[in-house]
């Protein structure tokens, strides 16, 4: 993009791009959340008489997307995959990292879900939001593995041959410190009987990104049948703690 450019133009250019997206939605108003403005920066909630107004023949989406994959009426981890997780390569060089080094088939899945939160939702504490996306469905050793190696990455630990990341000193600063609470996870961490599950995930993370890398999300599907406990309702309609997680993943523009 051009640098110079005048605002006006790229605000014009802005309202065009979002009035050919609400188009595509055909009979239906897509809403963006809080969470979307705060990501720009802003305290607002789209209005609903305003946006009323604007559509004044339209209705408010209150199912799917149709501007995003569909999903099946029982989507599995697999679908979500697919159809909602962005950036696998990543997710997917771990796991066949973990693999091809003979780990545990719990400490390949824990590298396969690792940064889901990322991939899915928002990279601020992503560690827990995928812990908590997963818990109801895989081993505790897996979930509370996620969990902590949001903690754990940020600290070295010699003994497996894990330095503090390269990229983290070119993203963040020499100078950056993680928050009291990551310490205080971190502490809390290191003598907990599954910190060498969560240690293997930092190990096995590829922290040089490889978009070359040849990987394969069905190397991975026998190993996710055996851990993951598939709900026959469907991931999002099984009442567990998190499946509004996914339901949410599933219809990211309902409006209730």
């Amino acid at each position: 993009m051009n640098e110079h450019a005048n605002p006006a133009t790229l605000s014009a250019q802005a309202d065009e791009l979002e009035e050919r997206m609400m188009h595509e939605l055909g009979e239906r108003i897509a809403t963006k959340s809080v969470l979307f403005g705060l990501a720009d920066g802003k305290i607002e909630m789209q209005s609903s008489p305003a946006l009323r107004a604007a559509n004044p023949d339209k209705y408010f989406l209150m199912g799917a997307d149709p501007r995003l994959p569909a999903m099946p009426k029982k989507p599995t981890l697999i679908d979500f995959f697919n159809n909602r997780f962005a950036s696998l390569n990543h997710l997917l060089q771990s796991a066949t990292h973990a693999l091809k080094g003979g780990h545990s088939e719990k400490v390949v899945l824990a590298c396969l879900l690792h940064d889901i939160g990322v991939a899915g939702f928002i990279r601020c504490d992503h560690g827990y939001w995928g812990a908590q996306m997963i818990e109801p469905y895989v081993d505790e050793e897996v979930s509370w593995a996620v969990r902590t190696h949001q903690a754990l990455r940020f600290f070295p630990d010699r003994s497996v041959g894990y330095e503090y990341p390269q990229m983290y000193i070119d993203n963040f600063g020499a100078d950056y410190k993680p928050e009291p609470y990551i310490v205080a996870e971190y502490e809390r961490a290191k003598n907990h009987k599954y910190y060498m599950t969560s240690r293997m995930i930092c190990v096995n993370d590829i922290y040089s990104f490889d978009p070359n890398a040849k990987v394969d999300l069905n190397d991975f599907v026998d190993i996710i049948g055996r851990n993951f406990k598939q709900p026959e309702e469907g991931l999002g309609f099984d009442s567990s703690p998190s499946a509004h997680m996914w339901r949410t993943l599933m219809w990211p523009t309902r409006f209730l």
